[in-house]
């Protein structure tokens, strides 16, 4: 499988098939740009705000997902969790869906813009994760000590910080959001691996173990 972040919370999976799952789609926002039209089997939106939901840079007859349900396309396999976008259920910016998506024997778990930790009863349903991308930037989402905290409940193998403050940013993106380091920090990970894609699968797993941070593409 083969991975590639646009930025923000945005990601293109691609199996080996060829299948390609495209999360959280924006346009132009706070300096990043999204490549356009992009092809896709599946898109996948965790939760109806501007800088996540725009479906129209997709293209061909794929499936939307943006239920807490299960789907089911071409040999992969999606499951919602409802979570919130704050830490009091909603009330400030609504609701938010944390996807789980099982491809190529790997599961991949996108927690969206989620702002709170988990229940356990939340834990248990989403259970075994390989790949976890979770947002780390404060102010809108989890901070970095909350992010490190959710790793903690779910134990991936793997983890990919997301929606926190890169040099691609503008000044109010800088000003919006934390940079990475103080949830790699509160991790315990001394060292990171950086890439610009991630070729990954269940033989080199093991080799990724830990934080992972993707370039903007």
């Amino acid at each position: 499988m083969q991975i590639k972040w646009f930025g923000q919370s945005s990601f293109l999976l691609t199996s080996e098939a060829g299948v390609r799952i495209l999360i959280d789609p924006f346009d132009r926002m706070i300096r990043y740009r999204m490549p356009k039209p992009i092809q896709t089997e599946i898109v996948a939106v965790t939760h109806d705000h501007g800088d996540h939901n725009k479906i129209r840079v997709a293209t061909g007859d794929y499936l939307l997902v943006n239920e807490p349900k299960e789907y089911q396309r071409d040999g992969v396999s999606v499951k919602g969790f409802k979570t919130y976008h704050d830490n009091v259920h909603g009330k400030k910016r609504g609701e938010n869906i944390v996807f789980r998506f099982a491809v190529d024997g790997l599961t991949i778990c996108h927690c969206g813009d989620l702002g709170h930790l988990l229940t356990a009863e939340q834990v248990h349903d989403i259970d075994n994760v390989d790949i976890l991308m979770i947002p780390v930037g404060g102010r809108m989402t989890l901070n970095g000590q909350d992010g490190a905290k959710v790793v903690q409940q779910l134990k991936p193998s793997v983890t990919i910080p997301m929606h926190y403050r890169t040099k691609a940013l503008s000044l109010p993106g800088m000003l919006l959001f934390d940079k990475v380091d103080s949830f790699i920090e509160a991790t315990g990970q001394r060292t990171t691996t950086e890439v610009s894609i991630l070729d990954i699968n269940q033989s080199s797993l093991s080799h990724y173990s830990g934080v992972v941070t993707m370039q903007y593409q």
